[in-house]
């Protein structure tokens, strides 16, 4: 259960960062393997354990799928994070605008949240209610009683 090398390539590309300057491929994996999706064959990447509290269990049946956009999203906020200090300023006629570097890497943040996989969660009501007595509806008209 991990990143490949295409994919590790193709989220250095969605964020800028050509070279293991800034992002090693260690980082990066670590980024990509934070968003696991359900794999082509319908397997998650894990399931829950039947002991008391659950526990996650690999499922070895998972062909490894990761969320790159929500990746690169985190990488660009990460990076909007670290010229988050930098400010605007005028020197010897010239105006130097290093604000704009924070408000684009939010931007590439924004874009790349929108583009995310969709999940879906499935919740279980617990106890589940007993409706078998259950008599009465509601938009049924009433007796003239």
């Amino acid at each position: 259960m991990t990143a490949t090398a295409a994919q590790i390539a193709q989220v250095r590309r969605m964020v800028a960062e050509p070279t293991t300057t800034t992002y090693s491929d260690i980082l990066i994996i670590s980024f990509i393997e934070a968003y696991p999706l359900m794999d082509e064959n319908g397997e998650e990447p894990y399931t829950w354990s039947s002991a008391t509290p659950p526990a996650k269990v690999t499922n070895t049946e998972w062909v490894s799928t990761y969320d790159l956009a929500a990746a690169a999203a985190d990488i660009w906020e990460e990076k909007a994070a670290s010229v988050a200090v930098q400010y605007d300023f005028s020197a010897d006629g010239g105006n130097y605008s290093r604000s704009q570097m924070y408000d684009m890497a939010m931007k590439q943040a924004k874009y790349y949240r929108g583009k995310r996989s969709m999940r879906t969660i499935v919740q279980h009501k617990k106890p589940e209610e007993n409706n078998s007595d259950f008599s009465w509806i509601g938009n049924l008209p009433e007796d003239g009683d």
